[in-house]
């Protein structure tokens, strides 16, 4: 298979959630309903297991390793780092192929995003494989995900981690990371089920919400020290999204009280529908609802709401989130913004939004 038809291929998988679904919407559209017979949609019973749950899987028909990061060199000036890698499975395990692996039968591709964030300039590279010829995957043991030489793997101590990404041929650029995760994982919503309508779409969905990090960064051909957090997702599914939603906006924040707050809505025509969890400093989390906090746009760059007011009453929080002036896109495939915020009002902190469904300029 040719990489031209792979990408193909591989732009029409994403399509096919529904007629409706534009470019702009990414990897929403893989949420919809068409497409999902054989595989397993996952409920408020299925639970989580670990270390399992850090790896693939396969019955599902799309999943995602995320990790943003708030960084600071050393003379104090911030950097933001993101890094995705998505699996997407093409048939059910029923229909895979028994064929030898030396005819390459493609049963799943895989997609990975890497962004910095830096001195005003944003830097975005997407790479693409095919399943079953060992160009990309995740094994549990030692834990590892890799796309090329883009690689999260075990480093040495328990629950530490190294990030790798080298990108850019004109102008290279990258990241090499240690990351050290100081809390157990935040299941949310349903014991990790977290809900995406009120019609019982949803996905498996958990996150390190107090990864310590340290490492370099490299841009414009100088290397800079970096340090500062983290914050790292996993969420499978095979229909996540209800047909009508245009995209989401999504919040992860870490504020200087020690609190962290995860937020989101996805839009349609009949009002959305939101949700998210509070993570207190010291204290169980606590899953937020349609009616336990409030999320409004005050400004917008062209169509992208770039501050917003969000407010938690029960939590007495009530604070805007700003994103750094300047084009925050990362213009693969299917265009999405993606950016470091700033995090002022009851509470300071900072943190990342990811916003789908709008057109980028």
């Amino acid at each position: 298979m040719s990489l031209r038809w792979f990408l193909v291929v591989f732009s029409a998988l994403i399509l096919a959630g529904c007629d409706s679904t534009s470019t702009e919407e990414g990897f929403a559209g893989l949420g919809q309903s068409e497409g999902t017979d054989g595989f397993t949609q996952p409920g408020p019973d299925t639970g989580l297991t670990f270390p399992d749950d850090y790896g693939a899987h396969p019955d599902h028909r799309i999943e995602w390793w995320y990790l943003t990061a708030n960084l600071e060199t050393d003379s104090g000036e911030p950097v933001g780092v993101q890094w995705t890698q998505f699996r997407q499975s093409l048939v059910p395990p029923s229909e895979q192929s028994a064929r030898a692996p030396e005819d390459w039968p493609l049963q799943a591709v895989w997609m990975a995003h890497s962004a910095l964030s830096f001195q005003g300039q944003h830097r975005f590279a997407e790479r693409l494989a095919r399943g079953g010829v060992g160009q990309g995957g995740v094994q549990l043991e030692p834990f590892a995900v890799w796309l090329d030489h883009w690689q999260l793997e075990a480093a040495g101590p328990p629950d530490t981690w190294r990030l790798s990404v080298q990108a850019g041929n004109d102008q290279p650029w990258g990241y090499d990371l240690t990351l050290r995760i100081a809390r157990p994982p935040v299941a949310h919503g349903a014991n990790g089920f977290s809900a995406k309508s009120e019609s019982g779409q949803g996905s498996m969905y958990f996150s390190l919400v107090d990864i310590q990090i340290d490492g370099e960064i490299t841009l414009n051909g100088q290397t800079y020290p970096v340090q500062g957090k983290g914050w790292f997702d996993r969420e499978w599914s095979s229909q996540f999204l209800k047909a009508g939603q245009q995209g989401w906006d999504w919040f992860a924040l870490h504020l200087d009280s020690g609190d962290k707050l995860m937020a989101f809505r996805l839009r349609d025509d009949q009002g959305g529908y939101q949700a998210g969890t509070w993570i207190p400093a010291v204290g169980e989390p606590v899953p937020l609802g349609q009616q336990d906090f409030a999320l409004e746009p005050l400004d917008r760059s062209g169509e992208v709401p770039v501050r917003w007011r969000l407010r938690l009453p029960a939590q007495s929080l009530d604070i805007q989130v700003t994103a750094p002036t300047g084009d925050y896109f990362n213009n693969g495939l299917f265009p999405y913004w993606e950016s470091p915020v700033r995090v002022d009002g009851s509470h300071t902190g900072v943190g990342y939004m990811e916003l789908t469904g709008y057109a980028s300029p």
